[in-house]
């Protein structure tokens, strides 16, 4: 049996995600999330094999959402299933304990082989997420001031109209490192204000425009 939990702020593509795995014999589709809160909490409750998860939920994006299930659930494999093939959102999927990243325009080749590679606690990566990661890999002395997983969260809630008290309230975090994490973001991209961070967030695809 394989169980897995499907993370999406999309509930055709959950619908369709479930539909194909479930056809697979002995899979179960046992949780399904349409925030980043909830498919931590969900995660907790029904401890799946397997957890895919879409880069871009809402509240918490799939980056921390990853962090946050591996801290918890080391024996849960995160595959990354997002539209975006970034150096960045690969480097930080690595980072934060995602063992597959897979693009949703490759979903109908390679989903079946990706969920069963991470049920065997194998890595995998499709050819062309395999180039990035190596172009990355070789220019990762340029890119010192990248924002923290952490960072890029509190930007991305901040892009979503949050309060810092509600933004400390989601993260369970204070208030002055929530202040902390906005003046860090704000200095390393060189902005000097909210709106300059709303629109990084929606260059960069942390929320949609």
């Amino acid at each position: 049996m394989v169980r897995i939990l499907i993370a999406d702020d999309h509930e055709v593509v959950r619908s369709g995600l479930r539909a194909t795995l479930e056809a697979q014999p002995g899979w179960s589709v046992v949780a399904e999330a349409a925030n980043g809160k909830d498919a931590v909490a969900k995660a907790a409750q029904v401890v799946p094999d397997v957890a895919i998860v879409d880069y871009a939920l809402p509240l918490i994006n799939g980056i921390e959402v990853t962090r946050r299930i591996r801290i918890r659930n080391p024996g849960t494999e995160v595959l990354i299933f997002t539209m975006h093939d970034s150096e960045t959102l690969i480097r930080e999927m690595l980072s934060a304990g995602a063992r597959g990243y897979l693009l949703k325009s490759d979903a109908t080749t390679f989903l079946i082989t990706a969920v069963e590679s991470l049920a065997a606690h194998k890595p995998f990566f499709t050819g062309k997420i395999s180039e990035t990661l190596l172009e990355s890999f070789l220019v990762q002395g340029q890119h010192g001031d990248m924002l923290t997983g952490r960072e890029r969260t509190v930007v991305q809630l901040i892009a979503e109209g949050y309060t810092n008290k509600e933004m400390a309230d989601i993260l369970n975090l204070s208030m002055k490192t929530i202040e902390a994490h906005r003046a860090s973001a704000l200095r390393k991209l060189e902005l000097k204000n909210t709106a300059g961070l709303v629109r990084y967030a929606i260059r960069n695809k942390l929320v949609s425009p």
